[in-house]
Order: C-alpha cells, then structure tokens, then sequence
C-alpha cells in the first residue's frame, strides 16, 4: 500500500492588523443573528470583549458573551459553558482568547450539534460529523488552535490532559488580529509563544508518514511528518526565533506581535497535520499534576526530549540551529544538533521559562506515576522519530528534574 498523506486548515484564516472589523460581516455571512461569545474576565478587564462586542453588533440581534473561560479548561467547566450556550441558543460560537476560550467554544459547539458529555468525544476521530459555525479570535500566539481540529480540556480527577481530536472540529474561520495582543502580559506571551515552537518543531521532526505505522483497522487524523507540514513548521520555527523575545521584552512591537501571531498559526497548521509526540505526551500528566501552563511545561521540557531524540533526528536538529540563530557553517552534524537544544535553552532562560521540574513543584516520587501516564499515551508516542520506553520517560523525566 503507497503511504498518503493530508493536509486541512480552518475553513478561512482573516490574518491582519485591524482584521477584527471584518467579524460581524464575517458572521452575517454564516446567517447568524444570535451569536455566543466564549472569552474569559481578564479579556473583559482590558476591553478586548467590548472590541469584539462593537465588531458584532451592527449585524447582530443578539450578542451574548461567556466570560467563564480560565486557563487550561477542566471538564466541568465545559459542562458550566455548554448549559448557557443551551439557554442562549446560538447560531454561532466564537471563541475569543488563548487556546483554552477557542477550545471551549469548539467543545461547546460540538455538544450543542450532537449532544452527549464532553467524555463521549474523548479521544481520536470520535465526532461523528460537522458541527455548527465556530469562529476563533486569537489573543496569544501559541497554541495555534484557531486553525486545528483539536481541544484539550484538563482532567482533575486523573490529574491528566486530554484531548479531542475531530477534522470536524476545525474552525469555520480564523480571524487573527495580531493588534489584540498587545495587552498579553509579558508571562503568557512566553508560555504562549514557546508553544508554538514546541509545535513546530515536534512537526517538522516527528517520524515520517511513509514509515508511520498504526494498527490493523486503525483509523488517524495525522500521517506524521510530510512536505506541507515541514514546510510551514520550518516558517514558523523561524518566525519565533525572529519574533519572539521583543514580543515578551517590548510588548508594543506590532511587528514582533504580527510574526508571532503568524508563527502560532503556523505551528497550529503543521502540528495538526503531521501530529506532536514527546513533549506533548510528557506534558499531559505534568500539567495535570502541578497546573502549570500547558505552554511553560512543553516548553521546559522541549530541549530534553530533543537531547533524546537527537540521534534519529540529526540532519533536521542541525538544521534547527540554523534557524534559531546558531553559527553552523561548516560543522559536524552532530554538533550542530546538540546547538539546537543549547538554542532553545538559552531561548527559555531569556524569557523566563523555568528550567527544572522542580521549579515548577514536581518532587522525585511524582516522576513514575507521570510517566506511567505519559507512556500511556500512544496516539503521541507512536509520532515520536525514536521508539521510546517507559525507563526513557523516567530518565528524561529524571534528568529535567
């Protein structure tokens, strides 16, 4: 059998300053007169709710805003969302914040399509079919999720991430206004943006699809690392190591913001077409254990899981350093590797991800359980270019602490 592989995208990306004007024409379009705004209190502190509220109200009957939206969305809270959304009655959702306000309105237009508990869709390829319009607004440039078919909730039971994996969950449009993120504090611009490049270069190294294997019968949303996917993870790679650090340092940059708001979409379009591997089954348990950000634990674990990678994955690591700024003209591959991860180092201490697990409040006794539940993870593990084992995790997980 000849190894395919796919590509998909939002239904439309709006990209530009000033592009959060053309939302309420957009919506219109949809024939929507009664729309659903998933956003969160601080996005309504500083007057990113109101903008958008202005956008929508000369075409729309009836603007209702959600402002429940918090970080790293655990399960109830998309049970909270999901009965308002069934009071209100909307003809369109649109998410309106980081990953978490886009991934709550994905998640509460599915129910509000085909009804059921945010658990029944747990997991790869459950949705049964389209779901009502979803319009995602950015405000970060990180997670990438305006343009991916995937939701991740927390759950604080399992103290695990999880996710929702559905092509059908793809926003009908991306309306991504680098303007609105010029009110993102300094720590969630790094988080944010250290996750874009975690998405970058997990696709742009994950094992190729011609050599990806599933089980028997087994169906997947991600052929693993192809020509589309490592073309545009190898632009956003560099628009992060282009943009990044003035966006965190001067946040008034529009320039910065822009490259950074382009470089998340990027991340989110390759990620999603290829898949993440390690550092993402690596992060699942840690941020349901110790609740940080999902975008600071990818990002301190990044260049440990590329340490470990490094011997399958030389060739594309040397060619990472390039990209971030490394000097590798005319040096062995392998040190040009090793540059890359001493690049992503010296790039988190500059905006301030911490370095070691305990920084961050994990203790050595919390390391097996983590990566029990890691190496439970293979819908990720299977993505990753070297095989791994439970004793891998363990050391990785050891060596971060």
């Amino acid at each position: 059998m000849v190894a395919t592989w796919t590509f998909n995208s939002a239904g439309g990306i709006i990209f530009g300053c000033g592009a959060l004007e053309r939302l309420g024409p957009l919506v219109v379009r949809y024939g929507a007169k009664r729309v659903m705004v998933v956003t969160d209190s601080t996005l309504e502190s500083v007057g990113v709710a109101k903008k958008v509220n202005d956008s929508l109200a000369p075409y729309c009957s009836d603007v209702e805003m959600f402002a429940g939206g918090t970080p790293e969305p655990s399960l109830q809270l998309t049970d909270k969302c999901f009965s308002v959304a069934k009071l209100i009655r909307p003809e369109v959702l649109i998410g309106v914040g980081g990953g978490s306000n886009m991934d709550l309105a994905k998640v509460t237009a599915l129910r509000l399509t085909h009804g059921g508990a945010t658990r029944d869709y747990l997991g790869e390829d459950r949705v049964p079919g389209p779901v009502m319009p979803v319009v995602c607004v950015p405000t970060t440039a990180g997670s990438g999720s305006e343009v991916t078919g995937s939701v991740v909730l927390t759950d604080i039971e399992n103290q695990v991430k999880v996710a929702i994996l559905s092509n059908f969950l793809r926003p009908r449009a991306a309306l991504i206004d680098p303007e609105l993120a010029l009110s993102c504090p300094a720590k969630v611009t790094a988080e944010s943006g250290i996750d874009a490049l975690v998405h970058a270069i997990e696709a742009y190294t994950a094992i190729d699809y011609a050599d990806a294997k599933f089980p028997e019968g087994e169906e997947t949303l991600f052929p693993g690392c192809n020509p589309m996917g490592q073309m545009v993870a190898a632009q956003g790679i560099q628009h992060v190591a282009r943009f990044l650090v003035d966006a965190v340092k001067q946040p008034d940059d529009l320039d910065a913001r822009t490259g950074m708001a382009m470089a998340a979409m990027l991340g989110g379009l390759a990620f999603s077409n290829a898949c993440v591997a390690l550092v993402h089954a690596m992060e699942y348990p840690l941020g349901g254990l110790v609740h940080c950000s999902h975008g600071q634990g990818n990002g301190l674990l990044l260049p440990y899981v590329m340490r470990f990678n490094s011997p399958t994955r030389t060739n594309e690591f040397a060619q990472i350093a390039g990209w971030l700024g490394e000097e590798v003209n005319d040096k062995p591959v392998e040190q040009a590797a090793q540059q890359a991860v001493m690049a992503v180092e010296r790039l988190n201490n500059e905006i301030g991800i911490p370095k070691r697990l305990s920084d961050i409040g994990v203790r050595s006794e919390d390391i097996l359980p983590m990566a029990e539940k890691a190496f439970s993870i293979k819908r990720l593990l299977r993505f990753n270019p070297r095989h791994v084992d439970l004793e891998d995790i363990v050391r990785i997980y050891s060596d971060a602490l």
